[in-house]
């Protein structure tokens, strides 16, 4: 999700050419998966949920990709995810990319966003939008190698058109009905959102791996 439209310079910091917040030290600052999820005051339930769901969608081929990309030269070992509990596209993403680590033996570490902006400089979304969840892969000498940011493009692709159906068909409803309508539509493709965040990953690391 993005909240703020700000530019690096704005902001007075670092993009990823320049010296990283990011250090060795600072990564292992970060909360782990079950640190975090005990310290949020708002929707544990739906972190729960999706967390379930990513079970079944990470299946066998896709941990021993994960593992292949994580133990080969210059894999992916360590991950970061910057974001906060209040915002669908984190609760819905996150448990998901814990899942992952999970299973790949990646070593996951989070960073809430309004208390580390700072780091959240460094992935802005287009150089300019705070989105989140901001994903980060580095190797074992925490050398940087890819990030991915807020949602996978078919979720984009789907929204545009859930957003133009329900404005078409509910103009003039209440918002609270018109929320519920996103929301359940939503709901019916999110599986598919998550299969295709995974193979976005998984592509996205592999570049980044054997470049």
């Amino acid at each position: 999700m993005a909240i703020r439209r700000l530019r690096l310079s704005d902001l007075g910091g670092n993009n990823m050419a320049d010296h990283s917040v990011v250090t060795k030290e600072r990564f292992d600052q970060g909360f782990r998966y079950q640190d975090y999820i005990d310290q949020i005051n708002v929707n544990k339930d739906r972190f729960q949920r999706y967390y379930d769901t990513a079970i079944d969608v990470v299946d066998e081929n896709d941990t021993k990709d994960f593992k292949d990309l994580m133990n080969g030269p210059g894999g992916a070992t360590r991950v970061m995810v910057v974001g906060e509990d209040w915002c669908p596209d984190v609760y819905r993403g996150m448990p998901l990319i814990a899942r992952i680590a999970e299973v790949s033996g990646m070593d996951l570490r989070i960073f809430p966003r309004d208390s580390h902006l700072d780091i959240m400089n460094e992935f802005l979304k287009d150089g300019q939008f705070q989105s989140i969840p901001a994903v980060v892969f580095y190797t074992e000498g925490h050398e940087y190698l890819c990030h991915w940011i807020e949602r996978p493009a078919l979720a984009n692709k789907d929204m545009a058109e859930i957003n133009n159906k329900i404005e078409t068909e509910m103009a003039g409803q209440d918002e609270q009905t018109v929320r519920r309508a996103r929301r359940d539509q939503i709901n019916g493709r999110f599986p598919d959102w998550q299969k295709a965040t995974v193979q976005e990953l998984k592509e996205l690391i592999s570049k980044a791996v054997n470049k």
